[in-house]
């Protein structure tokens, strides 16, 4: 049974891709139960699974076996009009690629997810505006990406994940293209989104970047190969 306290409950996940008719399979049975509020990162060399796991944590593929419980809701099996619907409303990305439109301004572009959730022009603009506040770019809100720096444009890229108080954030190697001075920053502020009351899943390979979260996860060869918390952020030293 899904643990009622989980936002994320995972049970025997696996994953297969096909070549022909032969099975390749990348996970092999993963179970993992992630809390609401929690900060976890995951971690694992290439090939480890990880992006294949990020992907079905969000929505954006379908486990070939296993159940996957997401804020109550059993996604496993559910059609692709249905998925894209829990993605819209349950996650918000945040990938190492920005995917900002160019020709919109910041506040245009937070606001673009809840264009596809039918929301009124005016309630849109407030909600990125204040999305923008959250992340310090108020005062950004009309500029456009080429008048932004890359920290900036992380953080706007941020704030659009926010917009629709998505149950998870879930960040893909959200520093890959900054650098280490704009990490720390963005990781600061990933930091005060948890402390706010987001759950932070975070994807990555750089040990520095993993020890901001509260418990990291460690894939190899498909299956979790360990699950710590990190005493020392918990303990606060």
């Amino acid at each position: 049974m899904a643990n009622t306290a989980s936002i994320i409950h995972l049970e025997g996940i696996e994953k297969n891709y096909y070549m022909g008719a032969q099975a390749i399979p990348v996970l092999k049975g993963i179970s993992l139960d992630i809390f609401k509020n929690e900060y976890v990162a995951l971690m694992g060399p290439s090939g480890s699974g990880k992006s294949t796991l990020m992907n079905i944590l969000g929505c954006l593929d379908s486990p070939t076996g296993g159940r996957y419980i997401l804020n109550g809701k059993d996604v496993s099996k559910m059609p692709d009009n249905d998925l894209a619907e829990v993605r819209n409303t349950e996650i918000g990305f945040v990938f190492q690629q920005f995917n900002l439109l160019p020709r919109l301004s910041a506040a245009e572009n937070v606001a673009l997810p809840l264009v596809y959730a039918g929301v009124s022009k005016k309630e849109r603009l407030e909600r990125a505006l204040e999305a923008l506040k959250k992340v310090g770019l108020a005062d950004r809100s009309h500029h456009k990406s080429n008048e932004l720096s890359g920290g900036q444009i992380q953080r706007v890229a941020i704030a659009r994940a926010l917009v629709n108080n998505p149950s998870i954030l879930l960040a893909d190697e959200p520093t890959g293209n900054l650098d280490s001075k704009t990490s720390t920053e963005v990781m600061h502020l990933f930091e005060l989104i948890q402390k706010a009351g987001n759950t932070v899943v975070l994807v990555t390979h750089e040990e520095d970047i993993a020890a901001y979260a509260h418990r990291v996860v460690r894939l190899r060869d498909g299956l979790v190969e360990s699950d710590k918390l990190n005493e020392k952020i918990l303990s606060g030293s």
